[in-house]
């Protein structure tokens, strides 16, 4: 018999992503997020230990990002750890107009919703995060029909997809994660989208394509503030850039680095802890 090994972390605040962002670099086989804890699931011998995460987030706590934190720690059966990961996921209503759902839920779309299947698997984003519910609304709210979009970070490929069921004539999400790779082509032919989204691994700099009309990055604000040349290489001239991943102490230096590149601040909207942000360049 096959063992999984769970762990369930909390911390104060609650940065799901950030953490599990971390702890991919660990040799995890799969992540589940709930209201208040964040599950973690490795084989047995994976060498994954409750000090290997312990070490990452006291990391993370000395960077202030979090100022205090819980491990649990279970030993499951393998269909044991199927079932969990599947009771985790559900189907989330973003906005009236768009909801997210696994492909082994049943759902009944009202007049006028975009249904977009998404099965996390190995990646993160299953639209139950307020990050990722930020930029969906924010992307629901500016794109427009044939926009040329980029998706940077792109996980389970979930904005990508959006963006075209949205009017998009074409995304690329790109993230250097090959988990994410595998697990955004697998969504992207679950939505029937493989002419018009693409998913690479590659980073900003590697790809050939720009002149992008939106661009949309869900990540931390360490790589925002450290990508956000590159990005303004990529961007057309009067695109838009929603960004997040931030958390609300991040605004004043996020809008500091991306103002001085001619980004200019559009809004902003905020979910708990948690800040999106839209820029157009000029």
């Amino acid at each position: 018999m096959k063992y999984y090994k769970q762990f369930k972390i909390t911390s104060e605040p609650f940065i799901p992503d950030i953490i599990s962002g971390e702890l991919w670099e660990l040799n995890i086989s799969g992540v589940a997020e709930n209201e208040s804890e964040l599950i973690i699931y490795s084989v047995e011998n994976s060498g994954v230990s409750k000090k290997n995460i312990e070490n990452i987030l006291n990391k993370i706590a000395a960077e202030k990002l979090i100022n205090n934190y819980k491990i649990t720690e279970e030993l499951l059966e393998d269909k044991n750890w199927n079932e969990e990961w599947e009771k985790k996921v559900r189907v989330v209503e973003v906005t009236e107009k768009i909801v997210i759902k696994p492909s082994f839920k049943n759902y009944t779309a009202k007049p006028g919703q975009i249904i977009i299947t998404i099965d996390p698997k190995m990646s993160f984003g299953t639209g139950e995060h307020q990050t990722t519910q930020l930029m969906l609304n924010l992307i629901e709210k500016y794109i427009k029909e044939g926009d040329k979009v980029l998706d940077i970070g792109s996980g389970t490929g979930i904005l990508a997809i959006a963006a075209v069921k949205l009017g998009a004539a074409y995304a690329l999400g790109i993230d250097n994660d090959e988990w994410c790779l595998y697990n955004g082509i697998e969504n992207v032919k679950a939505n029937k989208l493989e002419e018009k989204v693409s998913i690479k691994l590659s980073e900003i700099n590697k790809i050939d394509e720009y002149d992008f009309d939106l661009i949309a990055a869900n990540i931390n604000k360490n790589i925002l503030l450290e990508i956000a040349e590159q990005i303004r290489a990529k961007i057309k001239k009067t695109g838009k850039l929603i960004i997040s991943g931030l958390l609300i102490a991040d605004e004043k230096e996020t809008l500091n680095k991306y103002t001085s590149l001619d980004f200019h601040f559009v809004e902003k909207k905020i979910k708990d802890e948690w800040l999106a942000l839209v820029f157009t360049y000029s």
